[in-house]
């Protein structure tokens, strides 16, 4: 039987072990270093040391193979062809550039996807995916794990020995699945059975005792189905939960199987879309640490102003960063746009500099390398028209393999200006700022927001923006990290809490810790019950205030907020508070029955304080107003960034990054001396300087 349920010790050692590693894989000194993915059996082997000296010149110290080559490696059942890898590596070698080799998993060959069709994913309505594009088995057919890990150890019995290889890619851009195949059926009820134990348990946790849902055996437990309405909301909470464990442990099983062979100088990893209503992300705790991708300009995201579409929205790389890093201790970057795309909505160039203005802000965050798809341009596929280094010649870098190469040579000064000894401000650490992120929090909000006026991500980002316009450096954190380390920590919409964590919270506040809690806080238990108790009773003693009644406005009817005689409007969500004796009112809302409630609400509690904030206001601004003048009432010093200019530190570095569409001047210490750029940052712009 799987284990399922970690223990906090068993994550916190876990999370020791990992960040000991960084140093291990990637040494201080280096910095950061940066790769380029290579498909050598999508070219003429001819070509290959063509490309490969063309990618070491342009300054590339690693590259990355055999992430969609099941079908090479594999030409035939139990046949198994390195040969042409085997080349590919040498080639690397020769040219010293390091190799990530990657496992397979995410494109299954035709051979076994026709012998073996049970392994494909299962819609709801029956119909099963087809060979021909990618990501098309289950995590949950049996057969699929087993015999792909079969591949996995071929792979590893290859090169775990080899010192060539630097680490592995698990599958690609891995995430959950909801199939609806007989075996993922019965794994899910094999993983209730494991978490409930009982039945009786199960109807107790999902509340079957409504409409009439109870259950009598496990057996009788089918997958819910979305399209169905009405369906179990704690069922398909539960259900979620099973599929986030389902890619999770697919994960670790092939990491354990490369672990019997890889040498300890190989990493681990996976890099993952940045997603925050999933909760695999960080599960996998064979990994040695996680990596993401990053796509900036694909018609998704206008920026700032009005050709912003061609630099993206700044908060896209700075949260990831800032997700990513906490989970294991460092990060990597294993995809990171080099220029134009083909599958966004709208693929447009981006401006010249924007490439190098995102490989700055990725390392800003503390990557340990960064990667992109791809070195050369596809000539056909899926994803023709996507840009490369290098062009569809094969030759002619692009103007976002000219911007790599540049960042490239810009890490080199850096690392001969590396001071181990190097610390960063003391202001800047000391508005250092935890924003506490529960996944499954977060999907419970989704799968039941009572409003399209509320955007879950939306409300995290006005925490964050305004976090960032101070120059604090943020982390994302689970409720496993020692809060203590964190003078201030933004507990943004818990909405399921347990009564250790708001014992671990009140014990923060007490020893000195400035806590902000925001709507939606403390209204459920971890089952997603409510209390049977006053709403959101768990939190009053610690907000220092009760929740009368929340309200939800259209959006043809928004209301205001006041704070400091200044009006703010909201919609998606305000809880209508009633401070205790003691407890401070910031702000009130306005212009409805229960004008003049309080909306915002301070109280100190032990050598701490606690600020709730009972409204998620339209466009963030209240938020940084109050997080302002919290700041300012604990004595933590903050910067006036404008939006979408960042600042941070790292290794004694100062990086500022301008998404804006202004110049911004940015003033420096009379000791700091320029390695990069100028002090006035234009759009698209880096400065980088030590102090």
């Amino acid at each position: 039987m799987r284990k399922h349920f970690l223990t906090a010790a068993l994550v916190i050692s876990a999370l020791f072990v990992f960040a000991q590693g960084g140093d291990r894989f990637f040494p201080a000194s280096q910095l950061t270093t940066v790769g380029a993915y290579y498909y050598p059996e999508h070219w003429d082997s001819s070509q290959w040391e063509r490309d490969i000296k063309k990618m070491a010149d342009m300054g590339f110290e690693f590259t990355h193979f055999a992430e969609f080559a099941w079908a090479q490696l594999e030409p035939e059942e139990g046949r198994y062809d390195f040969a042409w890898l085997d080349k590919a590596v040498a080639l690397a070698a020769k040219y010293n550039l390091g190799v990530v080799m990657c496992t397979s998993t995410a494109t299954p060959p035709v051979w076994l996807t026709r012998k073996h069709p049970e392994i494909l994913m299962k819609n709801e309505d029956g119909t099963l995916y087809d060979h021909g594009a990618r990501q098309h088995a289950s995590f949950s057919s049996n057969y699929y794990r087993s015999y792909s890990l079969k591949m996995v150890e071929e792979l590893a019995r290859r090169y775990g020995q080899d010192d060539r290889i630097i680490g592995w890619q698990l599958d690609n851009e891995p995430r959950t699945f909801h199939d609806y195949g007989d075996d993922a059926h019965q794994r899910f009820r094999v993983w209730l059975e494991e978490k409930y134990k009982t039945v009786d348990a199960l109807n107790k946790a999902w509340g079957t005792s409504f409409w009439s849902s109870v259950y009598s055996s496990f057996d009788q437990i089918n997958i819910p189905r979305p399209s169905q309405w009405g369906t179990n909301y704690h069922q398909r909470l539960d259900h979620n939960r099973f599929a986030d464990e389902e890619t999770s442990s697919f994960l670790d099983e092939q990491a354990r199987v490369i672990r019997k062979y890889a040498s300890p100088a190989q990493w681990i990893t996976s890099n993952y879309i940045p997603m925050y209503d999933v909760g695999y992300i960080g599960q996998s705790l064979e990994l040695d640490f996680v990596s993401y991708t990053r796509y900036m300009v694909y018609g998704g995201d206008r920026g700032i102003g009005r050709k912003g579409y061609r630099v993206g929205e700044y908060t896209r790389i700075g949260m990831a960063n800032d997700f990513f890093r906490p989970l294991k201790g460092y990060y990597g970057v294993m995809e990171l746009q080099p220029g134009q795309v083909n599958w966004g909505s709208v693929n447009s160039q981006p401006l010249p500099g924007a490439v190098r203005l995102w490989l700055w802000h990725v390392f800003a965050g503390g990557s340990k390398f960064t990667c992109t798809y791809r070195f050369r341009a596809p000539i056909y596929g899926y994803e023709q028209y996507h840009y490369g280094i290098v062009g569809p010649d094969g030759v002619t870098p692009t103007p976002g393999g000219l911007e790599f190469s540049m960042f490239i040579r810009e890490i080199g000064q850096l690392r001969n200006n590396y001071d181990p000894e190097a610390r960063n401000p003391a202001a800047y650490e000391k508005r250092k700022t935890a924003i506490l992120f529960d996944a499954g929090n977060v999907m419970a909000i989704n799968m039941n927001p009572q409003t399209r006026e509320w955007n879950t991500e939306g409300h995290f980002l006005k925490y964050y923006r305004a976090l960032k316009s101070f120059g604090a450096p943020v982390d994302f954190v689970r409720d496993t990290v020692r809060f203590e380390q964190y003078p201030v920590l933004i507990v943004p919409a818990l909405q399921q809490i347990s009564l250790p964590m708001v014992d671990k919270l009140m014990a923060y506040v007490n020893g000195g810790g400035n806590l902000v809690m925001t709507v939606r806080s403390g209204h459920q238990d971890p089952r997603g019950h409510f209390w049977e108790a006053p709403f959101a009773a768990p939190i009053r003693e610690l907000t220092g205030s009760d929740i009368e009644f929340y309200d939800l406005l259209p959006s043809h009817s928004p209301d205001s907020v006041v704070y400091n005689k200044r009006k703010y409007g909201w919609t998606s969500w305000g809880e209508i508070l009633k401070p205790h004796s003691g407890t401070e009112t910031w702000a009130t809302f306005s212009g409805d029955f229960y004008a003049g409630k309080a909306a915002v609400t301070y109280h100190r509690l032990g050598k701490g304080t606690v600020t709730y904030v009972g409204v998620d206001s339209r466009s963030g601004d209240l938020e940084r107003e109050i997080l302002l003048k919290l700041f300012s009432k604990v004595g933590i010093p903050v910067e006036n960034y404008p939006h979408g200019v960042i600042v941070e530190y790292r290794d004694g570095f100062g990086i500022a990054l301008n998404y804006a569409d202004k110049s911004f001047t940015m003033e420096l210490p009379a000791s700091a001396r320029i390695l990069s750029g100028t002090k006035e940052i234009n759009p698209g712009g880096v400065l980088v300087w030590k102090e």
